[in-house]
């Protein structure tokens, strides 16, 4: 077996013959080509042919190109992947971008051979490049309010909740609404706030809070009266509105009827949206993502979006969900049909629908009682708002659907609704739908989703931060299917991964650490939480970017290094696939040098 320095040593001498070794036919021809003509094929002697000059030049890295076949559903590695008795290798050494494509991959003395008078070349001394990042699940005007608003990400307490929103009001005139998100209805279920603390320290404005995955929601006295809100206020169906001892509204509201009170806060500006959408994109460019896919997007943030890509200013690429719950835009893109122009950077093509609520604040649709609340099952269907009229009507005009179901009844029905369309009209079952967050799953119903060809979108930072009150919601047996990744995967189903943001942490190797570990960012559990659920660091690569490029039919595109592919790259300072199978703790030290969208550097740390 060789040592780790002389196997570094062939990967940085490697032919490039040698490194496009695992590339398709079409690829490695290509490949070997445009070889030809920089090497001196000529119609004279001593005239050599030279392609058009790259615009981009990436050498001395450590590149994964995912160029090669998938591992098999437990996990296995295929023959031919760049690893050996001694691990994990990078198959290439550097890349070159013409344009927006990959023009070449392979070694640094070849790669150097495109160089002309424009080329930009940047030595990567030892960084590692992979396929760019897709967050397959994202909400990037929540990212962006969230930069731009009070965040109470993290924060463990109501009282240090209310001093974060009590140094704002500082700086807010009076009378002028204070918002903000983060605080976790997951683990702030049994001791949730409630309007008196806030009201006494910050009376002078309307406050509302919006939970870190937007299923509760949180005001003073002054929103409540803003909003118009008593005890005799209707409260929606699949809704909660909490009352205190004196019988008056509470400030604390559940699953439907947190628009009581969000609906109250005045729209923001076109502006404003605008400048969240920016902040969002920009935070994800920084993170090392080149493509998200945005999930649940309204008429207005729609037209943002449509303005800033008619003006150039999208920084990554944007796979638009429409919210099913705006029936005048879904119904606006039904009759106008799904985009075909996939190279843009902003593609609508998919809907977003929304079957149940959250585990967290117990709105998930549960087969059977909450264990940890006796006769409540959650919320879902017409009961939440779903339209399964509509639904199907969009499926028919040949839209993906996103169905957003979290318990074991949720996701049951909405299967079993996916499945009543595929009879109705075969064609529909082509569109690669989707279950999104498919968090728990009945064990008979795990197999349907391979068998019925569905996504299953996950978010490996949930299970880590919903462990602490999981089971207990659950009980010893259900939990058993929650966050059931590689149970997924054995039976066919195809994954891709994300983060829900700014509902988690949406950093790579976090994401990375928790699909491969099953441990959150302390290490804890010693030894992993219900660790046969857990994924390999091939496989958590490639759910993080070929197979979210699957789930936007962007599969010839993006997910993949390789020659005519887009120039989608993301470059961090240390090889996952190594430091996940050595030390995989050191993942989550990891940061993102460089992000490029379409053959543009997007972002370069320290710039």
């Amino acid at each position: 077996m060789r040592n780790a320095m002389l196997r570094g040593m062939a990967v940085a001498t490697m032919s490039s013959a040698a490194m496009r070794f695992h590339m398709p036919m079409m690829r490695l021809l290509k490949a070997l080509v445009l070889l030809t003509l920089v090497t001196g094929c000529a119609e004279e002697p001593g005239e050599p042919v030279k392609p058009e000059d790259a615009s981009l030049i990436l050498i001395n890295a450590r590149v994964y190109t995912l160029d090669w076949d998938e591992p098999g559903l437990d996990g296995a590695i295929m023959p031919g992947a760049p690893r050996d008795a001694g691990g994990w290798y990078p198959d290439g050494q550097a890349i070159v971008i013409r344009g927006g494509e990959i023009l070449f991959v392979g070694s640094s003395v070849d790669a150097m051979q495109f160089e002309g008078k424009s080329t930009r070349v940047i030595d990567l001394k030892g960084a590692t490049v992979i396929p760019g990042l897709v967050d397959s699940h994202t909400h990037v005007f929540g990212l962006g309010a969230l930069l731009d608003q009070v965040n109470l990400v993290g924060v463990e307490t109501e009282e240090e909740a209310v001093e974060l929103i009590v140094e704002r009001a500082k700086s807010v005139p009076k009378g002028e609404w204070i918002v903000g998100r983060g605080w976790d209805e997951g683990a702030w279920a049994n001791r949730y706030p409630d309007k008196a603390l806030l009201t006494a320290k910050v009376p002078d404005h309307p406050v509302f809070m919006d939970s870190l995955h937007g299923f509760a929601g949180w005001g003073n006295q002054m929103a409540l009266d803003k909003a118009g809100i008593t005890a005799e206020t209707v409260v929606p169906v699949g809704g909660e509105m909490r009352l205190g001892a004196d019988g008056k509204p509470n400030g604390l509201f559940l699953n439907q009827a947190v628009q009581m009170l969000s609906s109250a806060v005045p729209e923001p500006s076109r502006e404003t949206l605008a400048k969240h959408a920016l902040l969002g994109l920009g935070q994800m460019a920084a993170d090392g993502y080149t493509a998200v896919h945005d999930a649940g997007l309204d008429s207005r943030q729609m037209s943002v979006l449509e303005e800033l890509e008619a003006a150039d200013e999208l920084p990554v690429r944007i796979y638009a969900m429409l919210s099913l719950r705006d029936e005048e835009l879904v119904r606006k893109w039904i009759a106008k049909g799904p985009d075909s122009d996939t190279d843009s950077m902003l593609v609508t093509r998919t809907v977003k629908a929304y079957y149940d609520g959250a585990l967290g604040s117990r709105g998930a649709r549960l087969l059977y009682d909450y264990a940890d609340e006796p006769g409540h099952r959650g919320v879902s269907g017409d009961d939440y708002g779903f339209n399964e009229v509509l639904n199907a009507e969009a499926m028919k005009a040949g839209f993906q659907v996103a169905i957003h179901a979290i318990g074991d009844a949720g996701n049951r029905e909405a299967l079993d609704i996916l499945e009543a369309v595929f009879e109705e009209d075969p064609s529909t079952a082509a569109n690669r739908h989707r279950i999104e967050h498919a968090q728990v799953i009945s064990p008979e119903d795990i197999p349907r989703l391979g068998g019925l060809g569905i996504i299953a979108s996950m978010e490996p930072p949930h299970a880590m931060e919903d462990k602490a009150w999981a089971e207990e919601r659950l009980g010893p047996e259900r939990i058993l299917g929650a966050y059931a990744w590689r149970s997924l995967r054995e039976t066919g189903a195809r994954l891709t991964f994300n983060s829900d943001n700014p509902g988690s942490d949406h950093n790579i190797f976090y994401g990375l650490h928790s699909a491969i570990t099953r441990q959150d960012k302390d290490g804890r559990p010693e030894g992993g939480w219900y660790t046969a659920q857990r994924v390999s660091v091939e496989e958590a690569v490639r759910a993080y970017t070929a197979w979210s490029a699957y789930a936007s039919f962007r599969e010839d595109e993006s997910g993949v290094i390789g020659p005519g592919r887009w120039a989608d790259l993301t470059v961090m300072d240390i090889d996952p696939f190594v430091v996940a199978e050595q030390r995989p703790g050191r993942l989550l030290d990891g940061q993102i040098l460089m992000t490029i969208v379409g053959g543009k550097i997007a972002y370069k740390r320290g710039q």
